[in-house]
């Protein structure tokens, strides 16, 4: 089973991923682990990408994909994967599609996780972190305990101004890819309101 997981920042696509990979058996790709163990290792794609994040610069596409097609061939992909982070743009998903059929390694399906905007907003402006623990709370889903309640904080990425910039930019960015999946035939769409275990369900049944 090869997978892509699309949705808005705050949809559960981390909590999802984790459900995939288990009831797969597939291994959980994120670009960004990627071109860390890359660089790390000095492959001759990691050496290229050090060299534009060393000036600030956003690796090339074709870098990245370079490597999403070097670590698809290694063996605990062979059961398939569920690649996370990429693509985030329109080119991107139309170079990736090309250089994955070009290796014989054509995508099963794209999953988007729907949830309305108002109800992603919600979601993280609630979230409270304990700066102690590292425990993670909402104010209404997950309210902290009396004990900790007092200092818990709102992190600067889930405030109300942060999260509208985070939707603007996947509507305007990364929104593109889903007619392009759509024309396909590969695009699944979810409901992404309920329970993770709820939202597991309907992925699993989309998928069947």
């Amino acid at each position: 089973m090869r997978l892509i997981l699309v949705g808005p920042p705050g949809a559960g696509k981390g909590t999802q991923a984790a459900g995939l990979v288990d009831r797969y058996g597939i291994t959980h790709l994120s670009t960004g682990d990627m071109l860390r163990a890359a660089v790390k290792e000095g492959t001759e794609l990691g050496k290229q990408a050090d060299e534009f994040m060393k000036k600030g610069h956003l690796v090339p596409d074709e870098v990245v994909i370079g490597m999403v097609l070097e670590r698809i061939q290694k063996d605990d992909c062979a059961k398939g994967f569920l690649l996370d982070g990429f693509p985030r743009t329109r080119p991107q998903a139309e170079a990736l599609d090309v250089a994955l059929a070009d290796a014989g390694a054509d995508l099963d399906a794209v999953v988007l996780i729907e949830v309305a905007d108002e109800l992603i907003e919600e979601r993280i402006t609630g979230r409270r972190s304990d700066p102690d623990t590292g425990e993670i709370y909402h104010i209404s889903f997950n309210p902290p305990p009396a004990d900790v309640a007092d200092r818990v904080v709102q992190r600067k990425d889930d405030t109300a101004e942060a999260c509208r910039a985070r939707l603007d930019k996947y509507h305007s960015e990364t929104a593109p890819i889903v007619p392009f999946y759509e024309a396909k035939g590969i695009l699944k769409r979810v409901d992404g309101v309920g329970s993770p275990s709820e939202v597991g369900e309907r992925i699993a049944t989309v998928l069947a």
